[in-house]
């Protein structure tokens, strides 16, 4: 190497300590504005553990005297990664259709989910981390930390980055994403992450877009009775995976790509496409007048998502077409749509996942927006007590470059935002968390 190249190298490190220095500023302002609402969010919980359980964590300790520059923003919804029309103090309640939970949804049961591997992997990675890092990396489990993700590449996370880990704790934290996903949702994390990193390195900007921008939290210590989880967390990737016994919610979970499809390393690499091919093809099975029903409009604006970061209380009402009016066949194709991305869990997780989505498809609303030709940019959203998934196609954004369009352009299948929620106060295991708190002899 030489002297100009080590220079290059050694300002190139300073400004990304630097970076993250200023982000960390603004995250911890962030905890310090939510943590200000901590006696009524955790009223929410129930249960003299809770109140115990929130005296032991030490997050939110720094000074909010100035509000941060830089902080996260974004339309009604949160779709953009912003608070949206929403304010970070809020205590969770879920997503609604009319501000009423619907009741008696989820219960504390067996499943028949095997979570000794996760349970394994997670204590695996702790044990890995220095002492700073596993004080840094892990919270309680009913902490606010769950709710304080987002997609968009500049808002600092909590927790430890893969660029601070070394290969060997790195190696530690994938094991632990093997334990917890499908081979597909594990791909799917890889080329999300292997995109950013190409697109940043297109538009010569790998400071804000790389593979390395992606932190873990973990909530509670794991175990085989107690809840706990994990948060996994960075541009166009939100990973929250809850664990109780053998019950598992993967949920809220933001998948995304700008592009969806392009040459790294002479190799095609594509992610994000399932979902897209799985809606399109719901769609156009459907008859016209179904298609009247379900498509709200012929057009597409540049972001359409309701239930992005920040939006955990989103309240929408039911719009579209009802599955009770579909097919078998249809049905089944409505289903492919949830499929995608509740596959991407483990398989046993997955199965006990779609028989809930099951029992409630009746009573599940989809609506459209865009078009339904194969190459068209549309918006979907998958509706119902239990499931919420939205796909939506979205207009060039920050790495426009790296694909040759104009930022601002017109909506496009190379750039997808996706998520998956479970409605009715059960993202991050939440109401499993309650139920937990209020029935355990040792919690009362």
């Amino acid at each position: 190497m030489t002297e100009l190249d080590a220079g290059k190298t050694e300002a190139h490190e300073s400004g990304r300590e630097t970076g993250r220095r200023a982000h960390a500023s603004r995250r911890n302002f962030m905890r310090k504005v939510f943590f200000a609402s901590g006696a009524t969010a955790v009223a929410t919980m129930g249960g003299a553990g809770a109140w115990a359980a929130l005296a032991d964590d030490t997050t939110g300790t720094t000074d909010a005297s100035a509000a941060p520059s830089g902080a996260p923003s974004g339309g009604p919804g949160g779709g953009a990664g912003g608070p949206g029309n929403q304010t970070i103090t809020e205590d969770f309640f879920g997503l609604t259709t009319d501000g009423k939970r619907i009741d008696d949804l989820f219960t504390i049961h067996s499943t028949g989910v095997t979570t000794a591997p996760v349970i394994s992997a997670a204590k695996a990675f702790l044990a890995g981390l220095t002492a700073d890092q596993r004080t840094s990396t892990q919270f309680t489990v009913h902490s606010t930390e769950w709710r304080l993700w987002s997609n968009v590449d500049a808002y600092e996370r909590q927790g430890v980055s893969l660029a601070d880990l070394t290969d060997a704790q790195k190696a530690l934290g994938t094991a632990l994403l093997k334990a917890a996903l499908s081979a597909d949702g594990l791909e799917t994390t890889e080329k999300i992450r292997r995109i950013n990193q190409a697109a940043g390195e297109a538009i010569g900007n790998t400071d804000s877009f790389n593979e390395d921008a992606y932190y873990w939290t973990v909530m509670g210590t794991p175990s085989a009775t107690e809840p706990w989880g994990f948060q996994f967390d960075g541009h166009h990737l939100v990973i929250n995976y809850f664990v109780l016994g053998d019950q598992v919610v993967m949920s809220p979970c933001f998948w995304g790509s700008e592009p969806t499809s392009m040459k790294v390393d002479g190799e095609t690499v594509t992610v994000c496409h399932e979902e897209v091919v799985a809606s399109l093809a719901f769609i156009n099975s459907l008859t016209t007048a179904q298609q009247k029903v379900a498509i709200a409009s012929a057009t597409k604006s540049n972001e359409s998502m309701k239930a992005g970061a920040f939006s955990d209380n989103a309240v929408q009402a039911y719009e579209g077409l009802r599955a009770d009016r579909l097919t078998t066949a249809q049905k089944k194709k409505l289903l492919a749509i949830v499929e995608v991305f509740v596959s991407r869990a483990k398989a046993d997780v997955a199965r006990a996942r779609m028989a809930e989505v099951s029992r409630h498809l009746d009573d599940t609303y989809v609506t459209w927006a865009g078009g339904i030709a194969d190459d068209s940019a549309f918006y979907v959203r998958v509706h119902g007590p239990v499931v919420w998934v939205e796909v939506d196609c979205q207009g060039p954004g920050p790495l426009a470059g790296a694909y040759g369009a104009p930022q601002g352009g017109d909506p496009t299948q190379l750039h997808v935002h996706s998520i998956i929620r479970t409605p009715n106060g059960n993202d991050y295991g939440k109401e499993l968390l309650r139920q937990h708190y209020l029935t355990s002899p040792h919690h009362r």
